[in-house]
């Protein structure tokens, strides 16, 4: 552990942890959970809060206008504390600020004054997803969970979560409400069980196997349906990370799908439906049971969704149809990439959506590794073997590092995180195979280094705007770290690290700031089109009194 929390103190590692553990089968990227953590002045006794929809992580790239019926809106709040017992006051502090924050009478512009920006942020976006959905009749949970370094629950704190439940039914009806304590046991216990990676199925006959490490084989809906969900009864999202596509909602196909489910027909579902296809690292067969360990479903994620919601939760006990799947177990990496391609070539899908398979994210992979940092190409897999947090950069993070500082473009950084992979134009801009490789190791780490000093700034505002700040400054340090008004990628990639000190930062942290502030300090200026400007000219103009003074004395 004192490896995988280098670089941080105790307590920003047990946020971390703690929040980790709560998600654990959600399995969430150490990007996703930092970006949830919203502790500090003002938290409301929150440290962590996350919005999943469809048990997805929400990113501000999904449109929320294509979300149907049968939508899913989960609200996960964390508090962590390092203290030795969970306390009254602090489930005081959960109610008061549930009180506040999901009352919707209530402007979140009236609570400025109370709580941080991070989670009024957070809370404004739930706020935004169940109203633009409320006549969509979304299912609505609540999940608390409170860690903290203790062995036992005081019968007095026990009792403070029927009042927090309460407050949250009073404000929402319907409602789901958990809650759980997390105490030292707790956290071990979880801490020690890896994200379900061995799933046994039940099969409907005998396989098919060509003894080439894959198995053809039927099983019933009523055996499928628990494979992808997990002992609480969501949807195991990690098993869909090799999908190049996200559930697609109520298209054409999907309706089609779903009707095939809800409908008595003569013809077996299998028949009418291409089935899914499963990767693996290992499968064995022993009778009529296949014992998959770490399964990804690469194509067929619609099909298992629309599954999902519409037999969810129903009695199966006279469920007879069956769906057909097939098992691989590729024996390279490039197999593997060359099965999600093909397995999802059968429709139209944008390029860049396989872009993680590109020969380029390999050479980033390697290149990043010989500098001690891991290039998280396949989510997680870092991450699971225990690699140190702030040495994990995801393939968005270094999209969006590339875009601020090689590419002088922050608000595009800022703005559309995974449209920066998703949209091809873009994407060639960002993953050139002509850049040199010092591009996608130096341009996250000048991302990291401004992050550091601006979450530690003693000026609160320069803290609580770090998300809006980050990649302009990350731009404004990159051109005077080149010295000219427009570097090129080589320059970029050429820039010494040695110059990436606190005082340099602090220094392009202020400048961004002040021009920040005079165009009005809020998410649209982030996301606009003016701040970028301003910095770049306001640099070059500095550049050329610079040259002029130069000039002069040498005359």
């Amino acid at each position: 552990m004192l490896e995988i929390g280098e670089g941080l103190n105790e307590s920003e590692y047990f946020e971390i942890f703690s929040a980790e553990q709560a998600l654990k089968d959600d399995d969430l990227s150490y990007d996703e959970i930092v970006a949830g953590i919203v502790d500090g002045g003002g938290d409301g006794g929150v440290d962590s809060a996350y919005v999943f929809i469809n048990d997805r992580i929400y990113n501000e790239d999904i449109d929320i206008s294509s979300l149907k019926r049968n939508t899913t809106l989960r609200f996960v709040l964390i508090q962590s504390k390092t203290t030795s017992g969970f306390s009254e006051e602090s489930m005081n502090k959960l109610i008061a600020s549930a009180n506040d924050l999901f009352d919707l009478n209530k402007e979140i512009s009236q609570l400025t004054s109370v709580y941080n920006r991070e989670l009024l942020q957070t809370v404004e976006r739930f706020r935004s997803i169940y109203l633009a959905l409320a006549s969509k009749f979304p299912t609505i949970s609540f999940e608390y969970f409170s860690a903290a370094k203790s062995t036992n629950v005081h019968p007095n704190v026990e009792r403070k979560v029927a009042d927090l439940k309460s407050a949250i039914e009073r404000l929402f009806n319907p409602v789901v409400f958990n809650f759980k304590f997390l105490n030292t046991s707790a956290l071990l216990a979880s801490a020690r069980r890896a994200p379900a990676t061995t799933s046994t199925l039940r099969l409907a006959e005998t396989p098919i196997s060509t003894g080439q490490e894959g198995f053809v084989c039927l099983v019933a809906i009523k055996d499928f349906l628990p494979f992808i969900t997990d002992e609480d009864g969501h949807i195991r999202a990690h098993l869909f990370e090799g999908n190049v596509r996200d559930y697609q909602g109520q298209t054409e196909v999907n309706k089609e799908i779903r009707n095939s489910l809800e409908t008595a027909a003569a013809e077996d579902f299998w028949w009418l439906n291409n089935g899914v296809s499963i990767i693996c690292t290992n499968a064995s067969l022993s009778g009529k049971t296949l014992t998959i360990e770490d399964a990804e479903i690469v194509n067929g994620l619609q099909t298992s969704r629309e599954i999902y919601h519409t037999l969810h939760g129903k009695d199966l006990s006279s469920e007879a149809r069956n769906i057909m799947l097939r098992i691989l177990k590729p024996q390279t990496a490039e197999s593997r990439d060359r099965i999600i391609k093909a397995t999802n070539s059968q429709t139209p899908i944008p390029a860049a959506s396989l872009r993680a398979t590109d020969k380029i994210h390999r050479d980033i992979e390697e290149y990043l590794y010989s500098k001690g940092y891991f290039y998280d190409r396949r989510k997680n897999y870092y991450k699971n073997i225990g690699k140190p947090i702030k040495k994990i950069v995801s393939i968005p993070f270094v999209a969006q590092s590339v875009m601020a500082c090689a590419l002088s473009d922050p608000a595009n950084a800022r703005a559309r995180p995974s449209s920066l992979i998703k949209n091809n134009d873009t994407y060639v801009k960002v993953f050139s195979p002509s850049y040199p490789l010092d591009i996608f190791w130096k341009c996250p780490v000048i991302v990291q280094a401004v992050e550091t000093e601006l979450k530690r700034s003693d000026i609160p505002e320069h803290r609580s705007h770090s998300n809006n700040l980050r990649f302009y400054v990350a731009t404004l340090w990159t051109l005077r770290a080149c010295g000219v008004p427009k570097p090129t990628i080589n320059q970029v990639a050429a820039v010494d690290l040695t110059q990436l000190t606190s005082t340099s930062i602090i220094s392009a942290i202020n400048d961004t700031f002040a021009a920040y502030i005079e165009l009005g300090a809020t998410d649209q200026v982030a996301k606009g089109t003016a701040l970028g400007p301003k910095l770049r000219d306001e640099h070059k103009q500095s550049f050329i009194a610079a040259q002029a003074a130069k000039k002069e004395r040498n005359i």
